[in-house]
């Protein structure tokens, strides 16, 4: 394969893995499988790719005297790669540890971030315009659907190996996700997007709100809350496990209907006490629950209590915790994604208000 070809590839193979990357974080339902398909056939991709480029470069590489500042950023670019591959792989096959309080799956999400941009400063320093004889031949062709090959059967055949060398990978959600404390009530483990980290709220004084387009806004305490409504929905968190629990609590639908909420409503944004939301459209919104328990437990308040969303179909971070606002709007909460950055420096966010 011509080196130049090699060289784009790398880079096109980086840029395809992050943006799939990027989306494993939004998809949580098993339709969306095929975007973590399509992220581990892109991984072996790279490692084939990268054996090419390291047989071409390794002598220069290996000698001291080549080495300027456009090679340091290679190899800290080559580095990168095999890290992120490597914890990617350790992952996979049921190599869980906690680094520092983050899982080895949240240090794959932070190298991936810190590639993009060393590859991009290589491509700038290094990079040599493709030619048409670079695509031509027909050698080209054959090594790039042999690639692809390649990348489809050590996608395919990943899961079956890890069963039969009994790896705790092969019984891993399509997610990635493992397995942790399924229908335990509060006993399954907590995480917060980012570091949200507020007081306990005060049932007594608790109110939660219905505000926007409506005949009638709502203000009800914890107890003018039915617990009518019931289902088992699974959490799969971004850090890398599930956990599927017995929900109870209203469903979003019966308050919308409550207050009045008036045709033009086409969203819905919901608002944790931190400053923390996420936005539905309204039709989405109507079959989602406000839990007060899990199971047959009280909400804890790492759990979310006093009220806490539970969105079946959506990774944990749309869970929204702490949940004290549902704004009506007639157009998406454009801001919602920012929130979930700047929640954790509030007061309420930190704990101090």
């Amino acid at each position: 394969m011509a080196a130049r070809v090699v060289d784009w590839g790398l880079a096109a193979l980086v840029a395809a893995l992050v943006a799939t990357g990027v989306l494993t974080l939004f998809a949580g339902s098993p339709r969306d499988a095929w975007v973590f398909a399509a992220h581990d056939a892109l991984g072996a991709a790279i490692v084939l790719l990268l054996v090419l480029k390291l047989r071409r470069v390794w002598r220069r590489v290996a000698s001291a005297a080549h080495w300027d500042q456009r090679a340091t950023v290679g190899v800290l670019g080559v580095a990168l790669v095999a890290a992120a591959l490597a914890s990617g792989v350790l992952w996979s096959d049921g190599v869980t540890p906690d680094l520092a309080g983050y899982s080895l799956l949240s240090l794959h999400d932070a190298l991936g971030a810190v590639l993009v941009f060393v590859v991009a400063v290589h491509m700038v320093l290094r990079a040599k315009t493709l030619r048409g004889r670079d695509l031509a031949h027909r050698r080209q062709f054959l090594a790039v659907a042999g690639l692809a090959a390649g990348s489809f059967l050590a996608w395919r055949t990943q899961r079956p190996l890890q069963a039969l060398f009994g790896l705790r990978g092969a019984t891993r959600r399509f997610t990635g996700s493992y397995e942790v404390g399924s229908f335990t009530g509060n006993a399954f483990p907590t995480t917060s997007w980012v570091a949200d980290h507020p007081r306990p709220i005060d049932v007594a004084s608790y109110r939660l709100r219905v505000e926007g387009p409506a005949s009638r806004g709502l203000s009800l305490g914890l107890s003018d809350l039915p617990t009518l409504d019931e289902l088992v929905a699974t959490l799969d968190c971004t850090g890398g496990f599930y956990s599927t629990q017995r929900w109870r609590g209203v469903r979003l639908g019966r308050l919308l209907d409550l207050a009045g909420a008036e045709h033009r409503v086409r969203h819905v944004s919901v608002a944790s006490r931190t400053g923390y939301r996420w936005s539905f459209t309204i039709d989405d919104a109507r079959e989602l629950l406000l839990a007060t328990h899990l199971g047959d437990q009280l909400l804890s308040h790492d759990h979310g209590a006093p009220v806490r969303l539970v969105v079946p179909g959506a990774r944990g971070f749309e869970w929204v915790k702490w949940v004290e606002r549902v704004e009506l709007r007639e157009s998406p909460d454009y801001g919602a994604p920012a929130s979930t950055v700047w929640s954790s420096f509030t007061d309420a966010g930190r704990g101090d208000g």
